[in-house]
């Protein structure tokens, strides 16, 4: 069957697909019914079942007789090292580890803090709450101590487990010390925490409080799986708010393990035993679904890379590990392309690789402009997938799936909605808009497996966040078009839609403009107050490392382009080159930041800001424009 007549079975018997989605997962007692409806907007799936996600992940592909295929391959380019673990020692590393666990108290429905770097015991701390039923709650390494602090009182854990420091390139992060400053700011005082004592830094341990992670688990028994019913919290991961606390996004079990297993085969076109790798960080939703869950769920052996797309130690280091460890699928977010692309535009360094094991590359986080989908397409010679989705929905609304059907790629789409998802396009009164205009993107509810079902301790915000706006639907908070075809155009977030003179303008179609000026190596469009107009946009570009031309002809050069391209409405008029943008450390541009400076507004430094001292860069940038006075 192609993507329209899986489409379509879907949209006849949305429960009877999902049902038969879930024949993939082992159960210790089967669902009898798929859809709860609990009334006012809220749905679970699966909530009669019992099921353990450990068990799914590990221990099954053991008992199958495949133990001894690697199951993690862990490659650190920072500090020079690699290994393997097979699922056969990844299982008796995870019991002991869970058997550690709840011998200190840890059990089924507590919570569980993982504060740790890009290396296996992440996901092996990951893979322990599971087995006992334990809430995870991954904060991403390095994070600010009030940062951390704030989700400690949120997320209330019986213990966290650390690492004694992260690396980045030429520098260690001292996470030990950010550790305990957070559990001084924190009102909620954890039992213990376990503390990994990496080479690089051993941390001072606090007695009594703090235990060795090899020392703790010493004679322990190791833990077997504890079942949980399918609506069983899986994890809580935090999502930086607009205003106010940040907001715990969590996942029930059973859903989680049915959606994942369905789109490795579906979306990723892997099969079991095939080498899966997401280039991200276990702090971030592609981390939880694409490193650690939905590739050892489905029986894939998964890549944990300590490392950066270019300077680790040259902008090769992608299509080194590809060729090294037989990739067949590969993830990353369009910025990492777009910083390889800088370093290497002619894409010299991939000649340097048989990259013939990779099959597909896929491109999500923000949107994937044209020109860095046509510049991977030129060098690598396989599909790029630009797909949508959001840490809410844990996988993807939009792709186009090329385990089912290759379809036809087009440039800025991140292609069709994938089952369980009824993308619309509304106005702000909630209507419907015809093909080709732009709106507000929300779907359809309910929402698939695997989606959120509400926020932790806070089901009123997720109400107000996701459902009040567009009754009926869920919220996606992104703009964008469905074209005739029913391929989804992402255009910008909500916010990054901007009116000048009364005329609504995607920043993504500008920016879009933008990186197709062959100097470009990267840029974002924001929209600052205006007094005549409302909102005018300016635009700021990052160019290749080797381009030398004058400044000023560029900038000309790309408002040129966009009055050909979009038209004099677009007003389009202001454009500075800087050397970075501000980002996080996922890789989104920090627009609405740059908003706020350039319209002298008050804002509080983001938690995940990859560098603040780049504010000050793009304050400048700002000044010279004439704006950013404060």
């Amino acid at each position: 069957m192609g993507y329209r007549d899986i489409y379509s079975t879907w949209q006849a018997d949305p429960e009877a697909f999902w049902m038969d989605a879930a024949k993939g997962i082992d159960w210790i007692s089967e669902p009898k019914t798929a859809l709860t409806d609990k009334g006012d907007g809220l749905y679970e799936w699966f909530a009669d079942a019992k099921v353990n996600t450990c068990w799914n992940a590990v221990d099954r592909h053991v008992e199958a007789g495949r133990g001894e295929q690697t199951a993690i391959i862990y490659d650190s380019p920072i500090t020079h090292t690699k290994r393997e673990i097979s699922y056969v020692e990844l299982r008796n590393r995870v019991a002991t580890l869970a058997g550690a666990l709840r011998a200190k108290g840890v059990e089924k429905g507590d919570r569980v803090i993982i504060y740790m770097p890009m290396i296996p015991e992440a996901l092996e701390a990951m893979l322990a709450c599971a087995r006992l039923g334990a809430v995870h709650s991954v904060v991403f390494g390095g994070f600010a101590a009030n940062e951390l602090a704030v989700r400690i009182d949120d997320a209330t854990p019986k213990a966290i487990v650390a690492a004694s420091c992260g690396m980045e390139p030429g520098r260690v992060v001292h996470y030990k010390p950010l550790l305990d400053k957070a559990i001084e700011l924190a009102d909620h005082k954890p039992d213990f925490c376990v503390i990994f004592q990496r080479e690089q830094e051993v941390a001072q341990l606090i007695e009594g409080r703090d235990f060795n992670w090899h020392g703790f688990q010493y004679g322990v028994e190791p833990a077997e799986c504890v079942p949980v019913a399918g609506n069983h919290p899986a994890y809580i991961l935090y999502t930086s708010g607009t205003t106010g606390a940040p907001k715990g996004v969590i996942r029930h079990t059973a859903g989680q393990l049915v959606a994942l297993n369905w789109s490795m085969k579906n979306i990723y076109n892997v099969e079991p035993g095939d080498v899966f790798w997401a280039a991200s960080d276990v702090g971030w939703v592609v981390g939880h679904s694409y490193i650690c869950y939905g590739p050892l769920i489905h029986g894939n052996t998964t890549i944990v890379f300590e490392g950066k797309p270019v300077g680790t130690p040259d902008a090769g280091t992608f299509w080194r590990v590809i060729e090294e460890h037989n990739v067949t699928s590969f993830f990353t977010a369009p910025t990492a392309f777009r910083a390889v692309k800088r370093e290497d535009p002619t894409g010299a360094c991939i000649t340097n690789y048989d990259l013939s094991c990779l099959k597909q590359v896929y491109l999500a986080g923000e949107r994937a402009d044209p020109d860095t989908i046509t510049w991977a397409q030129q060098h690598l010679d396989v599909p790029i997938v630009d797909h949508w989705w959001q840490t809410e929905t844990g996988w993807a609304i939009a792709a186009n799936p090329i385990g089912i059907e290759e379809l036809p790629t087009k440039l800025g789409s991140p292609a069709v909605p994938m089952p369980g998802y009824q993308v619309e396009i509304l106005d702000d009164a909630g209507h419907a808009v015809p093909a080709g205009t732009l709106g507000a993107i929300a779907i359809k509810l309910p929402l698939p497996p695997g989606t959120l079902p509400t926020l932790w301790n806070a089901e009123e915000r997720f109400r107000k966040s996701y459902l009040t706006t567009f009754p009926g639907y869920y919220e996606t908070g992104d703009a964008g078009m469905i074209d005739e075809d029913g391929y989804i155009s992402i255009m910008a977030r909500t916010d990054d839609v901007i009116n000048v003179a009364g005329h609504r303008l995607s920043t993504g179609g500008m920016e879009e403009v933008l990186a197709s000026h062959p100097d470009v190596a990267e840029c974002a469009v924001i929209g600052v107050t205006d007094a005549l107009k409302g909102q005018l946009p300016i635009g700021f570009l990052c160019l290749n490392a080797d381009c030398q031309r004058e400044h000023s002809d560029i900038t000309k050069e790309v408002v040129k382009l966009v009055r050909e391209k979009i038209g004099p409405v677009a007003a389009f008029k202001l454009a500075v080159v800087v050397d970075r943008l501000p980002k996080t450390r996922s890789g989104k541009i920090l627009r609405g930041t740059m908003v706020n400076i350039a319209d002298s507004a008050p804002f509080k430094m983001p938690a995940t800001i990859d560098d603040p001292a780049i504010l000050d860069e793009i304050k400048t940038a700002l000044k010279t424009l004439g704006y950013a006075h404060s």
